[in-house]
């Protein structure tokens, strides 16, 4: 089965892989603590406001990719869940925090992943993190790309595949660089620009006023 995720199914997913690492004696994770790792404000980019009715249905989805589901030996009369990464994948540790990071955080630079990946794996060096990268670009399918580098910036930016292909032709094509503007996009700045003018032209009549009030006293 293609593994193809949405964005609630990567947020689920890597927030999982994410807790099993760094909260070993809460994991598992009841519905309602992974609402909440889901929609932290640090480590996540995009910040999210999902409720438990969504994270649900990306656990359903999850389930049937056999990606995570309810934790069998879970000791606790709550539900608890839990992700089936390595099952599927047969990760080492280090892609396996590179995978989490990008589903959380989406894409990355080298340095970025090295940081942000220190609660998860410690990496030694730039290359070790080039290398896991490597590994995951190189599976049959690729579960990773590096994206090509955006207008002003040095480095390159890494992303997952798990949420589908990427067409990096596109991303490098010129064309890219500023998205045409729709017709809204169009109103909306005449608008802005009539407003400004009006605005421009009521300090002038202001201006005027003023220097006649100051005149009178002179």
């Amino acid at each position: 089965m293609a593994i193809v995720l949405t964005d609630v199914e990567a947020r689920v997913l890597g927030a999982l892989v994410e807790k099993d690492i760094t909260t070993p004696d809460y994991y598992p994770l009841s519905l309602n603590a992974l609402v909440n790792a889901c929609n932290q404000k640090n480590n996540r980019d995009p910040v999210m406001n999902l409720d438990e009715n969504q994270v649900r249905e990306a656990l359903s989805g999850l389930e049937a990719m056999g990606l995570a589901g309810p934790a069998s030996s879970a000791d606790s009369r709550v539900t608890k869940y839990e992700h089936h990464l390595q099952d599927v994948f047969n990760f080492s540790r280090g892609e396996t925090a590179v995978i989490s990071v990008l589903l959380l955080r989406g894409p990355q630079t080298l340095g970025e992943l090295r940081g942000r990946t220190e609660r998860l794996h410690r990496f030694e060096d730039l290359e070790a993190v080039q290398a896991a990268l490597q590994h995951l670009m190189r599976r049959e399918p690729p579960l990773a790309v590096m994206l090509p580098r955006q207008p002003g910036t040095k480095e390159s930016r890494y992303a997952h595949l798990l949420s589908g292909q990427i067409d990096v032709a596109e991303l490098a094509s010129p064309r890219t660089a500023a998205a045409p503007v729709d017709h809204g996009d169009r109103e909306r700045i005449a608008n802005l620009e009539e407003q400004v003018t009006a605005l421009q032209r009521e300090l002038s009549n202001l201006k005027q006023t003023m220097e006649a009030f100051r005149k009178q006293f002179e």
